[in-house]
């Protein structure tokens, strides 16, 4: 009897040991394990179409697979340097713009004090030269750390591929190590992948679309810095509440400072179809899929920025979002949840 439980206790000690020293050698790429598994969420309703038709898994997830990457090095080859420049030259015009001025004729009633006036100018002049400082530096550092960003990225395509590829193997097998029961287990599974869709699909892919057609009309109407802003907008439509009006809005207020009246009204145009948009593509996207609080959406953003970068807009959501799922399944009443409705 003491020599089987002491075996258990050196078994625990040793599942133990192993699973720290395997978080540790996992860390570094822990982030790109993720995003290629997130990747692979995306894009399993194409691979199941194309392997309908091929009837070859490895065939099936390596179109894909190719496809994806040519997607994705092609623009960041050709926009980088753009983006690079534009972000510098933004920064630049941040250091010349006369904040004082712009305030004044936007709220003549509440800048009329030189004092109180130039303090608030200091102010937006600081804050929009960092953020652009920021945005330069981090571009740099992207070409800078090149080496550890191609091993990065070939983690994500081969988890990509590999999870595309066996994902039903591996979600039996996730459930082989569920603690919970049959039943428990069925609905955290569906739950779950209920709040992935929405949160991906409803929140950052109809955010994204949003900041793309923004940018069109940043294109169009040849608004400086398109290239940049229209990142910038994409980003920011992956926020609940705030969306691309936090982009689109202050330039069209600087358009109209700078007397360009129909430049004005073509991005207000696209800024408002762009701010719209989501009440028509939302219901058709997201529809019957699990809605999540706003609340959770947008602090589990925040939380997730903060832990985890830019991938944090995905993970912070999620996080969240199962804790509660599992905290609803435990909760096992009839009374709808506050922060998840079905």
């Amino acid at each position: 009897m003491e020599e089987k439980y002491f075996r258990k206790i050196m078994t625990a000690i040793i599942l133990g040991v192993l699973l720290v020293l395997s978080f540790f050698l996992l860390k570094p790429i822990l982030l790109a394990i993720i995003l290629g598994i997130i990747l692979a969420f995306i894009f399993t309703p194409v691979y199941e179409s194309i392997n309908k038709k091929l009837k070859s898994k490895n065939l099936s997830a390596a179109i894909i697979c190719v496809v994806l990457i040519i997607l994705l090095i092609l623009p960041v080859w050709f926009f980088t340097p753009i983006i690079i420049d534009q972000s510098f030259k933004m920064y630049q015009a941040s250091q010349q713009v006369d904040f004082v001025s712009i305030l004044q004729k936007i709220l003549p009633s509440v800048f009329e004090s030189e004092k109180f006036s130039s303090e608030i100018g200091s102010t937006v002049r600081s804050f929009v030269s960092g953020i652009a400082n920021k945005l330069v530096n981090s571009l740099g550092d992207l070409i800078l750390n090149f080496a550890t960003l191609f091993l990065q990225s070939l983690v994500v395509f081969f988890t990509f591929f590999f999870v595309l590829r066996d994902k039903n193997e591996l979600v039996s097998y996730l459930k082989s190590l569920s603690p919970f029961s049959k039943e428990m287990e069925n609905k955290f599974f569906k739950s779950s992948k209920s709040i992935t869709a929405s949160v991906i699909y409803g929140q950052v892919i109809i955010g994204v679309l949003q900041g793309i057609l923004v940018g069109i009309g940043f294109f169009i109407f040849g608004v400086p810095n398109a290239l940049l802003l229209t990142m910038l907008a994409s980003l920011a439509g992956i926020f609940p509440i705030i969306g691309t009006g936090i982009i689109w809005i202050p330039v069209v207020i600087y358009l109209l400072i700078e007397g360009s009246t129909f430049t004005t009204i073509g991005v207000l145009i696209f800024g408002i179809i762009s701010s719209s948009v989501d009440n028509f593509l939302r219901p058709i996207i997201v529809a019957k899929r699990t809605d999540i609080h706003t609340s959770i959406l947008m602090i589990g953003m925040i939380g997730g920025l903060f832990l985890f970068g830019v991938l944090g807009f995905i993970l912070g959501p999620l996080i969240l979002s199962y804790l509660l799922i599992l905290l609803e399944l435990y909760r096992n009443k009839n009374v709808p949840g506050f922060f998840i409705q079905k």
